[in-house]
């Protein structure tokens, strides 16, 4: 791969999305296949993100690493090949504790075409790994992306701190402070709290610690401009979006089976439109 045309545009993908975390805030609705990930390009998305849960429903198989590497890496190529914007990828764990398991997932992902990878900080079990023990992880990480030639592969670290509700309430932003340190030290460039929209301690995180601010967002969350207000670089919805378009297939199923009508498709995107949105 390293000196071809398909490695360098996937540098300048990855260095773009650098860029888009320095100013301003990065708008990430995630996409769970190539269509949806097509669609969300169209409507005006910088970039891409997969989302984990969504990638694996679309296989019919349930979150949480059920997919297999090798599975999950050509789910995340057919969407890298439908848009011309950068794609992240949710790798979640990494798909394995240790660091060789992560660098091997990188690897896997860098070879379907990513310019950056989500890496969390949880085990399958809901327990954390230790900062030392994650910083170990994302050294792997960075390693791997160095040599697969894509050393400006951004890597956003999720801390589930706050999202399974780790510790004393009154101790978690210190843990996500301490942990950040360590994260950015260890090679990562970004840094996804999710579970946290109290504005207040979102900013505080923003000012004390080096790395850019992602944070999941969905109905009944702050704005994205309040999000911005507050110094987020990045807000994503996770599996929210996917969550949406599955509730209308099956809205209309039930209708259709149970009624015989067919009133929940009728705001449908144009067939052309939608057929349009696949010409590449």
């Amino acid at each position: 791969m390293k000196g071809s045309v398909m490695a360098n545009s996937q540098q300048a993908k990855a260095v773009l999305l650098r860029e888009l975390h320095e100013n301003g805030v990065l708008v990430l609705p995630n996409a769970w296949d190539a269509g949806s990930a097509a669609l969300i390009a169209q409507g005006g998305a910088k970039a891409v993100a997969t989302t984990s849960g969504g990638v694996s429903w679309s296989a019919g198989k349930p979150d949480q690493q059920a997919l297999s590497r090798d599975e999950m890496a050509a789910l995340v190529r057919r969407i890298v090949d439908a848009v011309e914007v950068p794609v992240t990828a949710d790798i979640e764990g990494g798909y394995g504790p240790a660091p060789e398991d992560v660098a091997a997932t990188v690897t896997a992902v860098i070879e379907a075409g990513v310019a950056g990878v989500n890496l969390e900080d949880s085990k399958p079990n809901g327990e954390l790994f230790s900062a030392e023990e994650q910083a170990a992880r994302i050294r792997a990480a960075r390693q791997a992306a160095e040599r697969a030639g894509l050393p400006e592969l951004m890597i956003n670290l999720r801390t589930d701190v706050f999202l399974f509700q780790i510790g004393a309430p009154e101790g978690r932003q210190a843990d996500v402070l301490a942990r950040a340190a360590v994260y950015a030290e260890a090679g990562a460039d970004g840094l996804f709290v999710p579970g946290l929209l109290d504005l207040a301690v979102v900013a505080e995180l923003v000012k004390g610690q080096p790395l850019p601010v992602n944070v999941m967002a969905g109905p009944g969350a702050p704005t994205v401009a309040e999000f911005e207000a507050v110094g987020v670089r990045r807000v994503s919805v996770g599996t929210a979006i996917a969550q949406a378009a599955y509730a209308v297939a099956h809205r209309a199923a039930v209708e259709m089976v149970g009624k015989g009508t067919y009133d929940e498709m009728a705001d449908a995107l144009d067939f052309g439109a939608v057929n349009s949105s696949f010409s590449r």
